[in-house]
């Protein structure tokens, strides 16, 4: 179909003429009629902006995303009884587990720039996201009141069942971190097209230089006159030895014969002298740095060791990730919890500490140290290290010789004397003192035994060492 005809349709179709055609959104109707709008699709191919992507889609969809609830005089508890706990850290929706459904999220935010999810409460016992293509979703700013009394935002989104105007409470919308207006991002393919669209001619050159066998164009030199029949035929025929043997062969043919009277010189490339490989890979660290991504993590182990890896995967996380974390953390929390429940003390958490996992030596000396400093008690250290609970471990503890701030000091301060006690009166000296009577006591006939004994064993003891 030419683009005329395609043109003709698309006239008819708008014109009511097609059922389906009439919920195409702009961009669906682009593709339709074969216009090229970017580098989208072709994007994907090229090996820095696909490993960018691919980083930033893991490293989301691995961390756990949890309701918690902040209580007076108790601290911070994950709320696993919460509706939407198992819906955020399990399970979206039927289909696809939490890795995947904010993996494909954090995808589309960065390569479509928007990425939307459907917030289905149709079954308050069991609520559901769903992800809606970012292709099909219109987001529409209602100034004028059309649709509700009060101006908000509408996303108009086209399904093969039909098309749905969804109100900015039902739909959760992550944009990229360029924005214009602050109510739709664009998307970093965009914003990097030129470099993007550089690098993957160089590919292009590359497989191009290796299916020709890695040789480059050639002069033909001839010192008559030839005719235009008699070039093409020559050239047709000199192909089958450079081009169809090298296909049939597995490679370009070794030996390519020449008529008297012909002259080959070759246009050497050398890819070193052009510097090929230093242009290419400065172009993939300004891809890399565009997302936020450490050179290490595409694969340029250059200027990297082991101590630098691990200071850098720290600073992704808070060069990086965090942004993008808090971003999710606002948008869910304002979309699914109300205002009661953020004023008891809910809020949505993403766990950024496994990114920061430790070898088990290092974890264990931290969590000591935690547990002897009176910040973790002996149950949670062991919780961390995915170990049951003891009785007991639900005491803080800490060193002895710590005291407060306040008593500083004051085991050098001089005690002050105590007051004199008065005597007690004396008895008057015309009073006499009766002695108290001392009860008789009985004769008894072993004390004569008995001291008998005990001298014996006082002259034993007293006996000189021999």
């Amino acid at each position: 179909m030419t683009f005329k005809q395609r043109l003709k349709a698309a006239a008819s179709a708008l014109r009511g003429k097609s059922a389906t055609a009439e919920d195409m959104s702009l961009n669906q109707l682009l593709d339709w009629l074969g216009v090229q709008r970017g580098l989208t699709g072709e994007a994907l191919s090229e090996a820095t902006y696909f490993a960018c992507l691919k980083v930033l889609s893991e490293s989301l969809g691995k961390l756990p995303m949890k309701v918690q609830q902040y209580t007076p005089g108790r601290g911070i508890r994950v709320a696993r009884e919460h509706p939407f706990y198992r819906m955020l850290n399990e399970r979206p929706n039927r289909y696809m587990t939490a890795s995947t459904f904010w993996g494909t999220m954090e995808l589309c935010r960065n390569h479509k720039g928007n990425a939307y999810a459907w917030i289905d409460t149709r079954d308050p016992a069991r609520p559901q996201l769903w992800v809606m293509d970012p292709g099909a979703v219109q987001v529409w700013y209602d100034n004028a009141r059309i649709l509700g009394d009060q101006p908000d935002l509408y996303y108009r989104w086209s399904t093969p069942g039909g098309v749905r105007i969804l109100g900015s409470e039902e739909v959760l919308h992550f944009k990229s971190h360029m924005t214009f207006d602050g109510l739709t991002g664009v998307s970093v393919c965009d914003q990097l097209a030129s470099t993007i669209k550089g690098n993957v001619e160089a590919q292009g050159m590359l497989n191009a230089l290796y299916k020709s066998g890695m040789t480059a164009k050639s002069v033909l030199q001839y010192t008559g006159g030839l005719n235009p029949e008699n070039v093409k035929t020559f050239l047709r025929e000199f192909r089958k030895y450079t081009t169809d043997a090298g296909n049939q062969a597995g490679g370009v043919a070794d030996v390519v014969p020449l008529p008297e009277g012909f002259t080959l010189t070759p246009l050497n490339i050398k890819l070193a002298d052009s510097q090929f490989q230093e242009i290419k890979q400065y172009s993939a660290l300004q891809i890399a740095s565009a997302f936020g991504v450490k050179p290490y993590q595409v694969g340029d182990y250059t200027k990297s060791s082991y101590a630098s890896a691990e200071a850098q995967q720290l600073s992704f996380l808070v060069d990086t990730l965090l942004y993008i974390v808090k971003q999710y953390e606002e948008e869910i929390a304002y979309k699914l919890l109300n205002d009661r429940e953020e004023a008891d003390g809910y809020h949505v958490k993403v766990a950024t500490g496994v990114l920061l996992r430790t070898d088990p030596r290092t974890q264990t000396e931290t969590l000591r140290e935690a547990v002897n400093a009176g910040l973790r008690t002996r149950n949670e250290a062991r919780e961390l290290l995915d170990l049951p609970a003891m009785p007991g471990g639900d005491i803080l503890t800490c060193n002895g010789a710590t005291i407060p701030v306040e008593m500083v000091g004051a085991q050098y301060a001089q005690p002050e004397p105590e007051p004199a006690e008065e005597p007690e009166d004396e008895p008057a000296e015309d009073e006499e003192e009766t002695p108290a009577e001392e009860p008789e006591e009985e004769p008894d006939d072993t004390d004569g035994e008995e001291d008998k004994a005990w001298k014996k064993t006082r002259l034993t003891k007293r006996q000189p060492r021999a």
